[in-house]
């Protein structure tokens, strides 16, 4: 493992886009970690308040690149997501794996396509920039929705490393979890692209519809009406 930091550019997206961590994002980030706090039970999410110390730990971490995720609708920060761990070949130039880690995500950015399309972001310039062979990504064994989400970007599973990472349970402190490990590699990477990206448009395409749908209604003034007593349907 390599403690060297990355230079990457702003990473933009339809949803979301990846902009380098920076102190101008903590007000955002503040806002977004008080929201719904209720899934992050095994994640690492600082409380408002602690927000500019979480932020410069994360700017000073050896091996992190970090990222804001801002919601491309609004242009706020909803949440943060890294490269980490980079790992160069032992005989040659250049980097041989990255990891993908420390994210988390305000509860109205969850389950809007966010996080598939950070994940696209991230993985294509890890293959198609940095040119590494594997990407890998982690969670706690225990978190069964991290889990599912993991795998349904198309990483493989590859097993349960135990006690490899310190938990960030609370109540766990100076512990360590057991980790499940999953990882895409560069021969997986045409199909996970195109898998990722037709998800995604057919997210976008939903949500155009949605939005045309909507705007007609609204020039034609029509709602519907419910039949009430002595009122005939027509």
């Amino acid at each position: 493992m390599t403690t060297l930091r990355l230079d990457v550019p702003v990473l933009p997206g339809s949803l979301v886009r990846l902009e380098p961590l920076a102190m101008s994002h903590a007000a955002d980030l503040a806002r977004a970690a008080e929201e719904d706090r209720s899934s992050y039970r095994f994640t690492m999410v600082p409380r408002a308040a602690d927000v500019t110390d979480y932020l410069a730990a994360q700017l000073a971490r050896a091996g992190l690149t970090p990222f804001a995720q801002v919601r491309v609708r609004d242009g706020r920060a909803v949440g943060s997501t890294s490269f980490c761990t980079p790992r160069t070949f032992p005989e040659r130039p250049g980097l041989q794996a990255i990891e993908i880690g420390w994210t988390w995500l305000a509860a109205s950015a969850q389950g809007t396509g966010i996080n598939a399309e950070a994940k696209l972001l991230l993985f294509t310039h890890a293959f198609e920039a940095l040119g590494v062979a594997r990407v890998d990504l982690r969670t706690d064994a225990r978190n069964e929705r991290s889990r599912r989400a993991i795998a349904n970007l198309g990483a493989r599973f590859e097993g349960v490393l135990r006690s490899s990472s310190p938990s960030r349970v609370p109540g766990e402190e100076g512990l360590l979890r057991d980790s499940a490990m999953f990882s895409v590699v560069a021969a997986e990477w045409p199909a996970v692209k195109a898998a990722l990206a037709a998800r995604l448009a057919a997210r976008l395409a939903a949500r155009l519809a949605a939005g045309l749908a909507g705007a007609a209604a609204g020039r034609t003034g029509h709602r519907v009406v419910l039949p009430g007593p002595g009122r005939r349907r027509r």
